[in-house]
């Protein structure tokens, strides 16, 4: 396990490095990959008790990019996330387990105007020092959810069984931090 405790104290999230993404199954076969490419985060690491580390994260919905312009605008609208109204999601830790390197981080996610518990399950992948005198850390985290828990029902029968967008739901993490001095 590695000894966390000089790591304590507040880390930066670094936007340019750092992927908000998610996974959904369309019309029962494929995969459609995005992310959200505008948020805020802040993450306070208690190296000592890492049960009592926190972490807040904003994203913004009309940052959402899958790769297909009509998809996002679909996904924009009041079908799914309706970001005229509900124009941010958020999380916010609720506690911290640890095991070895990895952790399970509990907290709120809410999307729209429904706050929900998630559990991520994520890795340290590590701690350096990078060229620029930064004490760097990287993170990779990933959890699954059901998008009609948060209210998100739109969806289209197929013709041969199933739907057009899967109700599960990954969320997938990948963080780079950086300590502040």
């Amino acid at each position: 396990m590695t000894d966390l405790t000089q790591y304590s104290g507040t880390w930066t999230i670094d936007p340019a490095h750092t992927r908000l993404g998610f996974v959904a199954r369309h019309a029962m076969v494929t995969k459609v990959r995005g992310s959200f490419n505008e948020f805020s985060a802040s993450m306070t690491l208690d190296g000592a008790n890492p049960s009592a580390s926190k972490a807040t994260l904003t994203a913004q919905m009309a940052s959402i990019d899958s790769g297909n312009a009509d998809r996002d605008a679909h996904l924009k609208s009041a079908d799914f996330f309706d970001i005229e109204t509900y124009p941010t999601m958020s999380f916010a830790t609720t506690g911290v387990k640890q095991a070895d390197d990895s952790f399970v981080v509990l907290g709120d996610l809410t999307i729209k105007d429904v706050t929900r518990p998630v559990e991520i399950e994520v890795e340290l992948d590590g701690i350096v020092n990078d060229p620029f005198g930064n004490v760097r850390a990287g993170f990779a985290g990933q959890t699954e959810i059901s998008r009609k828990d948060f209210g998100l029902t739109w969806n289209v029968a197929l013709d041969t069984g199933g739907v057009l967008v899967s109700d599960k739901i990954k969320i997938e993490l990948d963080v780079s931090a950086t300590k502040d001095a």
